[in-house]
């Protein structure tokens, strides 16, 4: 493995982001779960905390690539949302989230919800930067 390659993974581990959320009513929709908006907010928040970690410089999300809802979370859950970077390009990074849910008052958990977002690292002028250092030869 290349000294790059393993600067990727080294900052790949140390950029893996985990935050735990209570469900509350105001959090829900009229069906009592988890309001999809709120749903999508809490994602890019961790998706961009993900990647900033990764490259400690300013970036800006360019896209929302997928977003699957595999399960509905009701109001009075705990989820757990995880961060990790899953691309890494020369001026880019994919980060993808998933958020697990699991009852207040039962063990396990379950998968509900993906998401897959792009950013891209820019300088004072708002022009893209390189992610990682450049190396010199």
């Amino acid at each position: 493995m290349s000294t790059r390659e393993e600067e990727i993974q080294r900052r790949i581990e140390l950029s893996t982001t985990c935050i735990s959320k209570a469900v509350f009513p105001p959090t829900t929709n009229h069906h009592g779960t988890l309001f999809g908006g709120t749903a999508l907010a809490w994602l890019d928040e961790v998706s961009f905390i993900t990647a900033t970690r990764f490259c400690r410089k300013p970036l800006v999300t360019v896209s929302s690539d997928r977003i699957d809802f595999k399960h509905p979370i009701p109001a009075g859950s705990i989820v757990e949302l995880v961060g990790r970077i899953i691309k890494v390009g020369n001026t880019s990074l994919k980060v993808q989230v998933d958020i697990y849910v699991e009852s207040m008052y039962a063990d396990g958990r379950e998968h509900a919800i993906t998401g897959v977002f792009s950013f891209v690292a820019v300088g004072d002028d708002n022009r893209p930067v390189p992610v990682l250092p450049v190396e010199r030869a």
